[in-house]
């Protein structure tokens, strides 16, 4: 393996617990795969939240799969600053002390006290890509995306090594229209 990645957008979206899923969509409910993602056993689901911060709402928001230990809310900035929402900008599943806000589904609404970050660039690796491209868990590198539009070089980017893992670099909406990044974009880390 080379030290190329590709890179792909994280949109906005929810990862529920068991217990918010049944208050939001109702007694018994269970996740809907509308489509499989790149990373292992991750899916986008067909069921859909509405979040409210305190300045305003974004509605039809998806919801991805499976579900988690605890209810998480992944924005970009932009919708962090609509939403009303202060910028916490944190790894996937560290939620204590973030920002709080309410979601509404079909059947019910929950207010969270805590959970709404803005990701942390990162990039999910097998142990095996780990070693090969010469990189640790919890490394924080750079990456260089050329293009012929708007060439970019996103920093502070930590990978993240775990066997259930799929070689890719994920970043959120702004971050992707900054760098016009589209599909099978690939971006060359630089350790």
């Amino acid at each position: 393996m080379n030290n190329k990645v590709l890179v792909e957008t994280s949109a906005r979206h929810v990862h529920v617990s068991p217990a918010d899923l049944e208050t939001l969509f109702g007694k018994g409910a269970k996740l809907t795969v509308k489509k499989m993602l790149s990373q292992p056993g991750q899916f986008a689901c067909e069921e859909r939240v509405t979040i409210v911060g305190p300045k305003r709402s974004i509605p039809n928001v998806s919801i991805l799969g499976p579900v988690r230990a605890k209810t998480q809310v992944e924005v970009s900035a932009t919708d962090a600053r609509n939403l009303g929402i202060d910028i916490v900008i944190r790894e996937s599943g560290d939620i204590a002390e973030t920002p709080g806000c309410k979601l509404i589904g079909p059947n019910g609404e929950i207010e969270l006290s805590e959970g709404v970050i803005v990701a942390k660039r990162h990039i999910h690796l097998t142990p095996k890509d780990a070693e090969e491209m010469g990189l640790k868990d919890k490394q924080v590198v750079s990456v260089k995306v050329d293009n012929d539009q708007r060439s970019i070089i996103f920093g502070d980017v930590v990978i993240r090594v775990r066997e259930d893992f799929a070689a890719a670099m994920h970043i959120d909406t702004d971050e992707s229209n900054a760098g016009a990044v589209g599909i099978n974009t690939y971006g060359e880390i630089i350790k």
